[in-house]
């Protein structure tokens, strides 16, 4: 009798450990700066054992895997026109948003999303580089003349259209009506043309820091959140060039058949929570997208790790957003594959 209910005991105990069990999750994002700020703001508070890898975006490795059956991705940080994307094409799983749908600065772009940051892509530069007249707008990063040397940019199309149509005189407030013609694109194409002859093309989001540091270029767009980090944390002279700013959003997203969906769905619960956004501003200059992490901040500055107030560096910040575009993603996910063709073939691919 007795070793009868001693087994039960030791069934019903092994089955709670069971059920209690994580999961191990793999967690894709963009490395550096943003992924140590997800790392410390709230994948170190999971109870369970989440490995973190690195990608360069798109959807393309995420479509082979789910086609492919074999999903080894659980969580990845995603864009907003991924989002939508791969929403409609069956590539993410639906996520429960009835904790955050209230509660964000802007709408989520699909039922597909967990919220994460506003950041944003802006032109920066070496203080030392210009002892005399600094560059302050983004016509003067379009203009090779009055600041000769080379320019950073990025190897895709996202934002650097943006910012060529406004350096061409187009308001900010108008930039996705003149991209709705094919006249507005030739346009900001045109715009290209001026640096093309003097552009070297990135991809790592560590690059361009790496490129205006060694002085091989002169300016460079880059994520805001990597040039905050550099001047909080590391003392750089960088300085921003906070003119036609594009800010964008950023979510996660459980790719479809995932191994671990049910794990995935509860970390994706957990780190999206208005503490664990608020946690990551203690680490990097991105603008939570829930309003109440940012009350947290508010409440809790100074709030970065250094013991600085963050919400000035932040790309939501007042003064930014009077000079900023705010990235269209539906603009980006109906017109992205043709205008991304032809931004790859005019820088030579």
């Amino acid at each position: 009798m007795i070793k009868a209910i001693k087994a039960t005991f030791l069934g019903l105990l092994s089955l709670a450990l069971v059920t209690t069990a994580y999961a191990d999750l793999t967690f894709v994002s963009w490395g550096g700066a943003y992924t140590a700020s997800q790392q410390k703001g709230y994948i170190n508070d999971w109870n369970g054992k989440v490995t973190v890898e690195n990608y360069n975006g798109g959807l393309g490795e995420i479509k082979a895997q789910v086609e492919a059956g074999n999903v080894t991705w659980d969580v990845v940080d995603i864009l907003p026109d991924q989002g939508i994307t791969g929403c409609d094409e069956g590539l993410f799983e639906k996520i429960d948003n009835s904790a955050w749908k209230d509660d964000l600065v802007v709408p989520a772009v699909s039922d597909c999303v967990a919220p994460q940051i506003f950041w944003a892509y802006t032109a920066f530069y070496k203080k030392s580089a210009f002892p005399g007249k600094k560059p302050k707008t983004i016509k003067d990063f379009f203009n090779v003349k009055k600041f000769p040397g080379k320019r950073g940019i990025h190897t895709w199309a996202n934002a650097t259209i943006e910012m060529a149509l406004v350096a061409d005189g187009v308001k900010a407030k108008d930039v996705y009506k003149v991209m709705s013609t094919p006249e507005g694109i030739d346009r900001a194409f045109k715009k290209l043309d001026e640096i093309k002859d003097h552009v070297v093309f990135w991809s790592a989001g560590s690059k361009p820091l790496e490129l205006v540091s060694s002085g091989e270029v002169v300016m460079s767009l880059a994520y805001n959140g990597r040039i905050g980090a550099a001047i909080l944390q590391d003392g750089k002279d960088f300085e921003y060039i906070w003119d036609a700013t594009v800010l964008e959003q950023e979510y996660l997203a459980i790719p479809k058949g995932s191994k671990n969906v049910a794990e995935a769905q509860k970390f994706v619960q957990h780190a999206a929570s208005a503490k664990s956004l608020a946690g990551i501003a203690k680490y990097i200059s991105y603008g939570p997208m829930r309003k109440s992490s940012i009350g947290i901040i508010k409440k809790g500055e100074p709030w970065f790790n250094t013991g600085v107030d963050i919400l000035p560096h932040m790309p939501t910040s007042p003064k930014v957003l009077k000079r900023a575009i705010v990235a269209d993603p539906y603009w980006w996910a109906d017109n992205g594959a043709e205008v991304s063709e032809r931004f790859g073939a005019w820088k030579g691919n």
